[in-house]
């Protein structure tokens, strides 16, 4: 039984994550020819003050994309 985790940044809508759960099933059976209902996804929303690049968190990180000019 595979068992995928999916570690991803919060923000996503539930049609999304649930499109995505499908896409990652779908693929998983197609490739490791295993029945659908042998499939495990989790996904684990991290929040962005919780999921650092380097020395800063993504909402810092976040919060630069959005600034114009220096």
């Amino acid at each position: 039984m595979p068992a995928i985790h999916v570690h991803m940044l919060t923000g996503r809508t539930p049609e999304q994550k649930k499109a995505f759960i499908k896409a990652i099933a779908e693929v998983t059976v197609g490739i490791l020819a295993v029945p659908e209902d042998a499939v495990r996804i989790i996904l684990t929303e991290v929040a962005p003050e919780h999921w650092g690049i380097g020395s800063r968190d993504m909402a810092e990180i976040r919060a630069g994309m959005t600034q114009v000019g220096p």
